[in-house]
């Protein structure tokens, strides 16, 4: 596979290398049902060659795929004298090489690896079709946000014979991330049973990804009940030394409902869920989509054209078309964007003004914003897509405030934003209101700061590199929020303390025996829901991963 040049050359080939410990730690969990056949999808330097050639005792087939001739070439190198092995390296596409065998009915008795990493828009367009065609060949949903790593895993499970092992380094976002819920769902259909070892150690430094070890089984006959997933925490990498068929001897299993979509209900202990599905169904907790609708903030397609600071308002004389925006972290550290908090941002400088000029022609408008006009199409922003199919290009859709703002992307707990100012802003946030006339802007602002509602964010969401949060409307939609019975809240206060940076678990405590309180939790439950936010924040703190 050929990638694009603007990142490093590991990321966009994929090519990190799996440490000798996790190697041999699949492969005594893949060797231990002695399969006659073995493959690894995805060779490089035979890593996995060596891993084998250590821990086997018995005959068997080793067949390798590799696309670099380079990395293929070492693969062969390392299986060169292996006792007992008989060893084929392909070097070729996998994804081909699939599409190639799949009809004839070859398969395997273990697969095991570490597949590439890349992200779908870094794919030649000939492995992109191909990366589609194995999702059309299982009937599978296909998204153009899908990583690599993801039609090499389905390829991998549909080799694999029945009731042989799987055992693959993984990105963690198989979790959570939205373009891997079709692998999800093939995995829950087509395995006995699947184990997902998570570390809280990253098992490639280089590659900043936080990774977790799937070990899974195919059903002996498609008829056979799923067991379901574990999901077991490792403290840290010592685990590798032990036995892995002990080691997951003793483990439980999840199925039903907590699987239906993203699996981070999983990480929950028993005792965890068990509280959690108790409060869900509480009469005075709701679902966000309930009581508020969302909607993306506004689509400029130039956002360093029509956001700009003070003293380009200045310099061009814009002041007619400048409108209050706010759509960074450091625009709203608190929940509360007002005037003054408008004013304080302009003297710091920031771009806190929007541009709306509107549909009206270039003729009727001052000589400042002509010649402002005339900047942006000299760099080209005329052009630019959402851009060019408007008429004029600099007239903006969709332009309204909100009473309430929320950002994208949260560091401790997504928070909503009261939109006192009137502010407009872009879509690097969102524009909710409420739609229950009982349910004020303030008083969803306030209540949404809880545990409740930060742990359904954190099983909803998806996680970015530095352990951001990011949530799109439909997970928005899915938010649990407490509605109770409260004489008086402090929103002020509540600001305040955000913006002094009080630690994110004293707020959300302090809030728990407020807005927890008034929709009817006990402390138990309180204390529970909280504790099961934190661990899971902290494992999101550690772990990174990205989607595209």
């Amino acid at each position: 596979m050929n990638f694009k040049v603007q990142e490093s050359t590991n990321k966009l080939r994929g090519g990190y290398y799996t440490a000798e410990a996790v190697s041999r730690f699949l492969s005594r969990w893949a060797l231990k049902k002695h399969p006659a056949s073995i493959l690894e999808p995805s060779c490089g330097d035979g890593e996995f060659v060596r891993a084998v050639r250590a821990v086997h005792d018995y005959r068997l087939q080793f067949t390798g795929v590799e696309i670099h001739p380079g990395e293929a070439e070492k693969a062969r190198s390392e299986a060169m004298g292996a006792r007992k092995i008989k060893t084929e390296i392909h070097t070729c596409n996998f994804l081909e090489w699939y599409l190639s065998k799949i009809d004839a009915g070859i398969s395997f008795d273990a697969v095991v690896g570490n597949p590439p990493y890349i992200r779908y828009q870094y794919l030649e367009p000939k492995d992109q079709d191909l990366a589609k065609a194995i999702f059309d060949k299982h009937g599978l949903a296909f998204t153009k946000h899908t990583n690599a790593w993801v039609p090499f895993i389905i390829a991998s499970v549909s080799l694999l014979a029945p009731g042989g092992r799987i055992a693959m380094v993984i990105p963690s976002e198989i979790l959570h991330v939205l373009h891997a819920e079709p692998l999800r769902k093939l995995l829950l259909s087509e395995c006995q049973r699947i184990l997902l070892i998570d570390p809280s150690e990253l098992l490639f430094e280089e590659a900043l990804q936080g990774t977790v070890l799937l070990m899974a089984e195919k059903k002996a006959a498609p008829a056979d009940p799923s067991q379901g997933v574990c999901i077991l925490p490792m403290g840290d990498n010592e685990f590798l030394k032990q036995d892995p068929e002990l080691l997951c001897a003793n483990v439980s299993y999840v199925s039903g409902d907590v699987l239906n979509g993203k699996w981070m209900k999983v990480l929950l202990s028993f005792e965890e869920l068990e509280v959690f599905e108790k409060v869900y169904h509480k009469p005075t907790i709701h679902r966000f989509r309930n009581i508020a609708s969302v909607d993306v903030g506004i689509v400029t397609g130039a956002n360093k054209f029509f956001l700009v600071d003070d003293a380009t308002i200045s310099k061009y004389e814009l002041e007619e078309y400048a409108r209050p925006m706010f759509g960074r972290s450091d625009h709203c550290p608190g929940i509360i964007y007002d005037c003054d908090a408008h004013k304080a941002n302009r003297t710091r400088g920031l771009p806190t003004n929007f541009l709306m000029i509107g549909k009206i022609p270039a003729s009727e408008l001052s000589d400042g914003a002509r010649k402002y006009i005339q900047e942006g199409e000299k760099d080209g922003l005329h052009k630019r897509y959402k851009c060019r199919i408007r008429t004029p290009w600099y007239s903006v859709p969709s332009v309204y405030t909100t009473p309430i703002g929320m950002l994208k992307r949260a560091h401790h707990f997504p928070r909503l934003i009261l939109n006192s100012a009137e502010a407009y802003t872009t879509d690097t946030a969102y524009r909710i209101h409420t739609t229950t006339p009982t349910v004020s802007a303030e008083m969803l602002v306030y209540s949404f700061i809880n545990s409740l509602t930060a742990l359904t964010a954190e099983l909803q969401g998806r996680h970015y590199g530095g352990g951001v949060l990011e949530m799109v409307p439909s997970e928005i939609e899915k938010l649990s929020i407490p509605l109770g019975k409260m004489d008086a809240i402090d929103l002020r206060e509540l600001d305040r303390q955000i913006r002094q940076s009080i630690s994110a678990d004293s707020i959300l405590a302090a809030q728990d025996a407020i807005v927890l309180k008034a929709a009817g939790l006990t402390k138990r439950e309180r204390e529970t829901i909280h504790e099961a936010w934190r661990r899971i924040r902290s494992r999101r703190h550690r772990s990174n991963s990205e989607e595209g």
